[in-house]
């Protein structure tokens, strides 16, 4: 969740541009390598994951200037929780402080901040840090980014159905748009793209029922190596598909 959200500036590579009405909407990303990155450089992890939040600057800039209106990115999972204490600790950490740091830049620049995830693990500080960022930035329309933290796919549709039982629906009522409106991104359109850095190919848990008919690109470079020309040729192969969703 990062820095100033501007168009190219003068020193920016000149791109062809893309074709407006084949651009996707909702692009989704899993920023994956932060810890190879920092491991081939002899660094700890953390200075991985720190390396991976300054790019989403970069990444965040280009999005406007390519014309995407969602951006969602998989910033900690519900498996996460696993690795070690000091790393957790650490992501928790490095979370505040982009909220303290970066929170009115991006206020200023029109990007409405979201969280999909469930809140109620991590600490009642960071808790408040985020739903006010969530209230500070409700009313911006540049780019909506979508932080899913502690988040996890399959957890998000047990929730759905969770709420669809509670709300009394009988389960013939029940449809595909039912669940669609109780999951947590039911006020944006499913993701058109899903990017995975670092050449995995896995989705991990994520946007496992929004990703039904999603375009999936998998670039085999780290995510803090994952820079604006990178985003691009992800767009550039977006485009060039024939998106047919099950038909000729």
């Amino acid at each position: 969740m990062p820095g100033s959200i501007q168009t190219t500036s003068m020193n920016a590579k000149s791109l062809p541009p893309l074709p407006a009405d084949k651009l996707p909407v909702h692009v989704a990303m899993i920023m994956d390598g932060n810890g190879r990155w920092a491991k081939q450089r002899g660094l700890p992890r953390l200075a991985g994951h720190r390396a991976g939040t300054e790019n989403l600057r970069e990444i965040l800039r280009a999005a406007v200037e390519f014309g995407v209106r969602v951006v969602t990115i998989y910033a900690f999972s519900t498996e996460n929780w696993g690795r070690p204490q000091a790393e957790v600790e650490g992501l928790m950490g490095i979370l505040r402080d982009v909220i303290d740091r970066e929170l009115y830049e991006l206020h200023e620049e029109g990007v409405q901040l979201r969280h999909i995830g469930e809140l109620e693990q991590v600490e009642p500080a960071l808790q408040r840090k985020v739903r006010e960022a969530i209230e500070l930035t409700r009313n911006n329309d540049r780019l909506i980014l979508n932080v899913a933290f502690n988040y996890g796919g399959r957890a998000e549709i047990v929730r759905a159905l969770q709420e669809i039982i509670r709300e009394g629906y009988s389960p013939e009522a029940v449809t595909e748009d039912v669940v669609s409106q109780h999951l947590y991104t039911c006020t944006v359109p499913d993701p058109d793209l899903i990017i995975r850095t670092s050449g995995e190919l896995r989705l991990s848990n994520f946007l496992i029922w929004q990703s039904a008919y999603a375009e999936y690109y998998f670039p085999d470079v780290f995510w803090p190596d994952f820079n604006r020309e990178e985003f691009y040729k992800a767009l550039v192969h977006y485009v060039e598909r024939d998106r047919r969703y099950g038909k000729v």
